[in-house]
């Protein structure tokens, strides 16, 4: 058995190690699924720094601790992707890829995904420990691909966080069963036919089924449900904005979002069933498409009690979230599988907010998402 004071060291040596590779990955951020650079330098690190056995999967990888240990094998993920927002700040890490940016940590959550594989280096625990690295988290791509992994291996356990702000420096906040909803991305088109704009009768105008889609929207809000359903417009737009052409085709995206996968569906149906009601009327042709399908994230009770007894143990202070955060997340497909929780540390209460070009990973969270990573392959 270590000596507490060691490892508390080795933790701290390694955090700064970590903290290196956390500003290296932010200044090379790469979108989802396009995740090439960002891959091979997680790979290499590990390579370089430890002994696991790593497995290239093409677009995503893994890496196991300990394989042939008795003990029953665990899981950790982190997300790699970036987002497609300009970087407005002046760090001496700033992003070398225009457009492209870590404006959600995934950044931190990868280099502290490694900084548990440095502490198992170091400190091996008595059983397999499965390090997950995944691509496409922001668009929903990457989890139902690297879930397999899950199943394929027979790992009963698997863990997740996310750095989030609002809350204090370092403290783990949780939520009990559902803690991220499920999500989709809805685009609805009309196609109908262009004319002179003096003469729109000769032609057939999208403006007014959009109009009345909009509406609908407001008073599906209305309509009792079991928990949150929202169905928030991203997009709109009909015509080219031509002073001289009556407008022929026209684009609604939304997007929808719900505490239950099922009542998601259901109001997809309403506003698809919506939406050829409106092109029958007008005489308009319709289609759809839908993506960033995301599903509700549930932490089951067993995991999130694992994880408030290794918050306690490393005397972290402990916050329940009292509602859902909204914000959606992909690794509900791990816990449809598995035994599992995210848990979220905090990174102040008075931060820039995720998705912000403001906004950069707290360093000085990493040695507590290491601590109860590691906390917890060892209990």
């Amino acid at each position: 058995m270590f000596h507490l004071l060691d490892f508390e060291e080795c933790c701290h040596l390694s955090a700064a190690t970590v903290t290196d590779l956390r500003h290296e990955l932010h200044k090379h951020p790469e979108l989802s699924m396009k995740e090439v650079h960002t891959r091979e330098l997680l790979m290499a690190f590990l390579s370089q720094h430890t002994s696991a056995r790593i497995c290239d999967e093409g677009s995503w990888f893994w890496c196991v601790f300990g394989e042939n240990e008795p003990g029953e094998p665990i899981a950790f993920r982190a997300d790699i992707d970036a987002l497609p927002i300009e970087e407005d700040d002046s760090l001496p890490y700033h992003s070398v890829n225009p457009g492209v940016s870590h404006k959600c940590g995934h950044d931190g959550h990868a280099a502290c995904l490694c900084g548990l594989a440095l502490m198992l280096e170091r400190y091996p625990v008595k059983r397999p420990v499965y390090l997950i690295f995944q691509p496409g988290e922001e668009i929903g791509a990457g989890g139902r691909m690297c879930a397999g992994l899950v199943k394929e291996r027979g790992i009963p356990e698997v863990y997740a966080f996310h750095n989030l702000g609002g809350y204090p420096e370092n403290s783990i906040v949780y939520r009990k069963g559902l803690t991220q909803p499920a999500s989709e991305g809805l685009r609805i088109s009309f196609r109908g036919k262009c004319t002179h704009a003096s003469a729109p009768e000769n032609g057939k105008n999208p403006a007014a089924a959009l109009a009345r889609m909009i509406l609908f929207l407001q008073k599906l809000s209305e309509r009792p449900s079991r928990g949150l359903v929202l169905a928030t417009v991203v997009g709109l737009k009909a015509g080219a904005g031509d002073f001289g052409i009556s407008a022929g085709d026209g684009e609604l995206s939304l997007t929808l979002r719900a505490e239950y996968e099922q009542e998601m569906k259901e109001l997809e149906a309403r506003i698809l069933a919506y939406a050829d009601e409106q092109a029958s009327l007008e005489g308009l042709e319709v289609s759809h498409e839908i993506s960033d399908r995301f599903p509700e994230t549930k932490n089951t009770e067993h995991a999130l009690s694992r994880v408030r007894e290794a918050a306690e143990c490393l005397g972290k202070e402990l916050i329940e979230m009292k509602d859902l955060w909204r914000a959606s997340e992909d690794f509900g497909y791990y816990t449809k599988i598995a035994e599992g929780a995210i848990f979220y540390i905090g990174t102040g209460e008075d931060v820039p907010p995720l998705h912000t070009q403001q906004y950069d990973f707290n360093d000085r969270i990493i040695e507590t998402a290491m601590m109860m990573f590691y906390t917890l392959a060892s209990q």
